[in-house]
């Protein structure tokens, strides 16, 4: 004489498939950013990425739910010819130093120019200064971030701590956020099925190296 038991509804499937990437020099932390937003974990001595990898997550925003798809790439020069080819269908980027390593900072100029060279030029840009659990040691002053980042057309910035969980999440879902701010109305109503954004199944080797783009956003 129980109440009969509800069936349990299937998931509700993601309304887009987003990808985005972590790029910047070696050691900046961008594994760590990755894995603390998708598994809320953090690992002290994290071996530097090979090529690329990537994790899941899907989130809900302005009421869509949103599958991400999140690439973390390797920060050695040897491996650029492998993780330009990924910048392309990036919607947006997300470019990390460490604030206590000068060196990183300096290599910024050197990032934007493959993303100049490589991604489209809608893809939301987000700044951001790593390893504010490191403020003892820090050589990089947020004003240097900040006026970096205001050099570029459109370039977010912030400051976080993977290893603390400070402000990890709010990059990643701000930068969520401002691509859905650009994308029209109409598209934002249809199901994925129907989206532009939706993307093939999640693949397994990159895509071809796309061809240089023909207009260099100046920074």
């Amino acid at each position: 004489g129980g109440q009969a038991r509800r069936r349990k509804q299937p998931p509700r499937p993601a309304d887009f498939k987003l990808q985005v990437i972590i790029i910047g020099s070696r050691g900046v932390g961008k594994t760590s950013l990755m894995e603390r937003f998708t598994d809320d974990t953090f690992c002290e001595a994290c071996k530097s990425t090979v090529g690329v990898d990537f994790k899941i997550k899907t989130v809900e925003l302005r009421g869509k739910k949103i599958r991400l798809q999140i690439w973390d790439t390797a920060g050695q020069e040897r491996f650029n010819s492998i993780t330009s080819a990924y910048y392309r269908s990036a919607k947006g980027i997300i470019l990390v130093y460490d604030i206590t390593k000068k060196e990183t900072f300096d290599d910024l100029p050197k990032w934007m120019k493959m993303i100049d060279k490589y991604a489209s030029e809608d893809a939301e840009l987000l700044l951001v200064g790593n390893k504010l659990d490191c403020e003892a040691d820090r050589e990089i002053s947020k004003q240097q971030g900040e006026k970096f980042a205001q050099q570029i057309t459109g370039m977010r910035f912030c400051e976080a701590s993977a290893k603390d969980n400070f402000n990890v999440d709010e990059i990643f879902l701000k930068l969520v956020d401002d691509i859905l701010k650009k994308m029209p109305l109409d598209i934002l109503r249809n199901e994925l099925s129907n989206s532009i954004l939706s993307l093939q199944p999640e693949p397994e080797i990159p895509p071809e190296l796309p061809p240089p783009r023909p207009h260099v956003r100046c920074c």
